[in-house]
């Protein structure tokens, strides 16, 4: 016949005192209260360890902070977890690193991780306006939130003031960075799954609008404005350079005299400083030598051809242009990546052919054979088209003194 262990009453585990040795009193089913010499008392709970059969003992806790209510609940749990061969002794140690884990691994810990990954594959420009974006609307509410509890809900919440502001691309921008945040938790194991997947769904659609730009027939105009506005030498230089070599801003904000060989009249622009990340060569025209020569005695002795007035050692700011053609008057009518079009715009007018005018671009080809081709023959063909652009922006400011060009 089983023995049958007699419960533990409350007034027997309070005034249970310590003696010379250690000893134990059993309240059944595993349960006991150990008490030492030194007074302590502390709830253990005695079991058969289902993967080995032997006996093992886990502390549930230090009465009276556990008391004997609560002490019976956890027995309950370990013996629930035993009836389904759970080792509570191995849940609990697994709990406890799963909790150390969503601890360690907030938002902003695993974005880090993601962003060291993701900025290798763009530019330091692109890789800044990221994670400012990030530091300026999401980490302050939820940075610290651990990645495992987020939901859409909670984010939702967070992204509706940005959108209330009327900011869509913003909203579209950051939704998107959060999912491949929480797409690279998932591949790295952090995650099971990612539970914002579908929240752009809930928020309106940014109007896809093209990059403010004027038509060709108004750059006389543009260039008289250009040519006559209160603006610093160095600004003007960088407007009338991206004119010319047809580049986006940050790649002309961010010009090196050591991509420019004068011998071969070439600008070389690096994989790393490219929107696509493929390097990009760029015919110079003498009108875009010119410019070069212009800027020489500001920056000649240092890194950068357009330096930034508030640190020289760094390059200007990209969107100094667009302060600048802002203050002109061109607000919402252009901005410095409309310049590009502008370009486009007249040499397909003119009839140049259009691969020639996209490789100019620096747009990615997506046919290999035609990739192969353009490095040979379409360099050629871009040079004889860039020199009749370069003419033409100086024809157009006929009449104005053009950094590049002369007075006419």
């Amino acid at each position: 016949m089983a023995r049958i262990t007699k419960p533990l009453t409350n007034t027997e585990v309070q005034q249970a005192k310590p003696t010379d040795k250690e000893y134990i009193l059993s309240d059944g089913e595993g349960l006991r209260l150990r008490v030492k010499p030194n007074g302590s008392k502390l709830w253990i709970f005695n079991y058969i360890k289902p993967a080995t059969k032997k006996r093992a003992n886990i502390s549930f806790g230090v009465y009276p902070d556990l008391s004997l209510k609560e002490a019976r609940i956890k027995r309950k749990e370990a013996r629930e977890m035993l009836a389904l061969d759970i080792d509570p002794a191995i849940h609990r140690a697994e709990t406890k690193n799963k909790e150390k884990e969503e601890h360690e691994n907030t938002l902003i810990h695993v974005a880090e991780q993601w962003f060291r990954v993701k900025k290798i594959s763009i530019s330091a420009d692109y890789a800044q306006d990221i994670w400012r974006s990030l530091e300026k609307h999401i980490f302050p509410e939820i940075g610290k939130a651990p990645i495992s509890r987020l939901r859409a809900p909670m984010v939702i919440n967070v992204i509706r003031p940005i959108e209330a502001k009327g900011s869509l691309e913003t909203v579209k921008r950051i939704i998107q960075r959060l999912n491949e945040i929480m797409i690279f938790a998932v591949n790295s194991g952090t995650i099971d799954s990612n539970p914002l997947a579908g929240i752009g769904k809930v928020f309106q659609a940014p109007q896809k609008q093209n990059m403010p730009s004027i038509p060709p027939s108004e750059l006389p105009v543009f260039i008289s404005k250009v040519a006559n506005a209160s603006i610093k030498l160095t600004t003007r230089c960088l407007i009338e350079w991206q004119l010319h070599t047809m580049v986006r801003p940050g790649e002309a904000a961010g010009t090196r005299w050591d991509e420019i060989n004068f011998d071969s009249e070439i600008w070389s622009i690096p994989a790393g400083r490219m929107k696509k990340k493929r390097p990009h060569v760029v015919p110079l025209t003498k009108q875009a030598l010119k410019l070069l020569e212009v800027m020489r005695p500001i920056s000649g002795h240092r890194e950068y051809v357009f330096p930034s007035d508030r640190n020289p050692k760094t390059h200007a700011n990209p969107y100094s242009a667009n302060v600048a053609l802002k203050r002109m008057g061109f607000h919402k009518k252009l901005v410095a990546h409309g310049l590009r079009s502008i370009a486009s715009t007249a040499l397909n007018e003119h009839g140049f052919d259009p691969d020639i005018i996209e490789s100019a671009l620096a747009h990615v080809d997506r046919n290999q054979v035609r990739a192969a081709y353009n490095r040979t023959d379409y360099l050629e063909r871009r040079k004889k088209m860039m020199a009749w652009w370069s003419s033409h922006i100086e024809e157009a400011g006929k009449g104005n003194l053009t950094l590049g060009g002369s007075s006419i």
